[in-house]
C-alpha cells in the first residue's frame, strides 16, 4: 500500500510536520523580517571549508527498493530496504573523510525519498530533508550526497519522507576516531528496531489509523477517564483498532510508553526466536555501539550477568559510568564497554512498557542457550538515563552567556492525534514559515516544555546540544510528560535545521519545527 500524497511528499520524513510559532526571549519569532540562510548559501560553504578533511573519499551506492527480507524464524516480510537487506550494510569511515553516497530511488508508485544522516553535523544541503534542504528524490532518479564527516561517533541513516523510517530503510554509520582513546578488543554494532511492515500492515496504514485519534471510538463501559480526557487505557477496550496500542505504561517514561502495537522487536534485523549471535572469547573487552532505529519504542537494554560501562552517547564522550542497564529512546545511540564472561549470555532489549522484547546472544563458551523470553536481573538493576550522565571534559561546552532562548512547548495528544510544537503545525506549503530564528555565533538555549501526556525524544539536526550546564552532549534527548528540559548549543552550522520528535508518527502528525539561521 502506498499512501504517499502531497502532504507526505512535502513533509520531511519523520514528518516535516510540526511546529510552529516559537517565541524567543527577544520577541515573537513569527515576526520574520530578515531572510533565512539558504541550504546551499555562502555561509554553508564557508562552514564546510572549516571542517578538517583527510582528503580521502568513501564512495558507495544505496538503492532504495522493494525487497523480501529474512528476519529469521520464518518471518519473511515484503518491505522497502537498501540493497535488498535490512538493516542496510554498515557504512564505516574515518573522521575527516568525505562520504560520497549516490541514492538510487527504485521505490514503487512514484514514491519520493531521501537520506538523512542522523546525528551528523554536516553541510545543510546534504541533510536530506525535503523540502527544506533539498527536493525529494523522485522515483527512478538518483541524488548524490557529498559531505565531510568530521565528528567521530556512532550514527545511522534513514529517509526523511513520510513514515519511511518505520520500514526497512536504515543502516548504521560509524565514524572512527583516528586517535581513538578507548582500549578494547572488538566492536559489535547493535541495532534495535520495532517491526510492523509486511507482517500486520504497513507504516502508512499504521499512521492512517493513528491519525483518526481516539475521539469517538467505542470504549468499554468499565473504562475510566485518562489524563488526556479519553476513556481508559485498556488494550482490550479499543474495538476495531489494529495497530493502536493501549495499556503501554512505564515509570521510566513517565506514563504512556507508546502508540503502536508491533508484532516483532528486532536486534540486528533478527526476531527473538532466531537471534543474532555475537561470538567472542572470555575476558575480551568489547565496544557495543547501540542504535535505536525504532519508530515508536524505547528499549531498556542489558546483557545478562554483565555490567556495562557507558562511554559515549550520540557520538560524544561522557564520564564513564558503570550500569546494569540503560534506556535508549528512538534516535538515541550509546556506546558501552563490556568485559565478556565465559558462557552464553542474553542481550535483551525490553520494549519499555510494551511487554515484549528484542533478543540476541553473546557466546564465548559452552552452556545452555537462554530462552528468548528471559528477563535478566540487570534489567531491574541500576538503570541510567542521559540526564544522569556528565559530558567528558574535552567536549563540555565552554561557559558563555546565553544570547537567545526559545521555549519549545510539546503539545497534542492521543484524542485527536494532533502532536505539534506550541500547538501549531508546520506550514507544509512554506517550510520557511514560522522559523525558530537564530544567528551564527550565538549561544542558544532551548527550553523543552512537555505539556502533553507522553514522552518525546527530541532530535535537533546539524548540531549537538548539552543537557543543562554539564550534562552530556546529545542530538536526541527524552523529554518526559509534564517536565521541562533545558539544553544549550552553539550556532556554528548555518542553514535550516529540523527540530522534531523522533517518534516517527508524532513527527508525521506535526511535532516538528525549522531552526533557521538568519542570512
Amino acid at each position: 500500500m502506498n499512501s504517499i500524497n502531497r502532504r507526505s511528499m512535502l513533509l520531511a520524513g519523520l514528518g516535516l510536520a510540526g511546529a510552529g510559532a516559537l517565541t524567543a526571549c527577544s520577541g515573537d519569532s513569527r515576526s520574520v523580517g530578515s531572510a533565512l540562510a539558504g541550504p546551499s548559501g555562502a555561509a554553508v560553504a564557508a562552514a564546510e571549508k572549516k571542517r578538517t578533511s583527510s582528503g580521502r573519499e568513501r564512495k558507495l551506492t544505496l538503492t532504495a527498493a522493494p525487497a523480501r527480507i529474512d528476519l529469521g524464524g520464518g518471518v519473511t516480510p515484503k518491505t522497502w530496504a537498501y540493497d535488498g537487506r535490512s538493516p542496510g550494510r554498515e557504512v564505516r569511515l574515518s573522521a575527516g573523510d568525505t562520504l560520497v553516497a549516490e541514492l538510487s530511488n527504485q521505490l514503487p508508485d512514484r514514491t519520493p525519498t531521501s537520506i538523512h544522516w542522523h546525528g551528523l553535523a554536516l553541510r545543510n544541503d546534504m541533510d536530506g530533508v525535503p523540502p527544506a534542504t533539498q527536493t525529494a528524490v523522485r522515483a527512478g532518479s538518483t541524488f548524490t550526497y557529498r559531505f565531510i564527516a568530521d565528528a567521530p561517533g556512532t550514527y545511522f541513516f534513514h529517509p526523511h519522507v513520510g513514515v519511511q523510517l518505520d520500514r526497512g530503510l536504515y543502516a548504521p554509520l560509524i565514524v572512527e576516531d583516528p586517535k581513538e582513546p578507548l582500549a578494547y578488543d572488538d566492536e559489535w554494532v547493535v541495532l534495535l528496531d520495532d517491526w510492523v511492515d509486511g507482517v500486520t500492515g504497513t507504516p502508512d496504514e499504521v499512521f492512517a489509523e493513528l491519525g483518526q485519534g481516539m475521539g469517538g471510538m467505542h470504549m468499554g463501559e468499565s473504562d475510566s477517564p485518562g489524563p488526556d480526557g479519553m476513556e481508559g487505557h485498556d488494550m482490550g477496550a479499543m474495538g476495531g483498532m489494529k495497530f493502536m496500542l493501549m495499556g503501554a505504561d512505564s515509570d521510566l517514561l513517565g506514563g504512556d510508553a507508546g502508540d503502536v502495537k508491533y508484532p516483532h522487536h528486532l536486534i540486528n534485523g533478527r526476531v527473538a526466536a532466531d537471534p543474532d549471535v555475537y561470538t567472542g572469547k572470555p575476558g575480551r573487552k568489547v565496544r557495543l555501539r547501540i542504535i535505536n532505529a525504532g519508530g515508536d519504542t524505547a528499549y531498556r537494554l542489558a546483557l545478562g550477568d554483565h555490567k556495562l560501562t557507558i562511554t559515549h552517547t550520540d557520538g560524544f564522550p561522557v564520564r564513564h559510568q558503570e550500569v546494569d542497564a540503560l534506556l535508549v529512546g528512538m534516535g538515541e545511540r550509546y556506546d558501552v564497554l563490556v568485559t565478556l564472561g565465559d558462557g552464553v549470555f542474553p542481550l535483551v532489549a525490553a520494549a519499555e512498557g510494551k511487554n515484549a522484547n528484542g533478543f540476541a546472544l553473546v557466546r564465548t563458551g559452552s552452556g545452555s542457550t537462554p530462552s528468548a523470553t528471559v528477563r535478566p536481573k540487570e534489567l531491574d538493576g541500576m538503570i541510567v538515563t542521559a540526564s544522569q550522565l556528565r559530558a567528558a571534559d574535552a567536549v563540555r561546552l565552554e561557559s558563555a552567556r546565553t544570547d537567545v532562548t526559545h521555549r519549545i512547548r510539546l503539545t497534542g495528544g492521543m484524542a485527536k492525534y494532533d502532536w505539534a510544537i506550541n500547538g501549531e503545525p508546520f506550514d507544509m506549503d512554506d517550510p520557511e514559515a514560522n522559523p525558530i530564528l537564530i544567528e551564527e555565533g550565538q549561544r542558544v538555549r532551548l527550553d523543552f516544555v512537555n505539556d502533553s501526556d507522553m514522552w518525546h525524544p527530541m532530535h535537533l539536526h546539524g548540531h549537538t546540544y548539552q543537557l543543562g550546564t554539564d550534562g552530556p552532549r546529545k542530538d536526541t534527548a527524552i523529554v518526559l510528560p509534564g517536565r521541562k528540559l533545558s539544553v544549550h548549543f552553539d550556532a556554528d552550522n548555518p542553514g535550516q535545521w529540523m527540530l522534531h520528535c523522533h517518534n516517527a508518527y508524532h513527527g508525521e502528525a506535526g511535532m516538528m519545527a525549522n531552526v533557521a539561521y538568519r542570512a
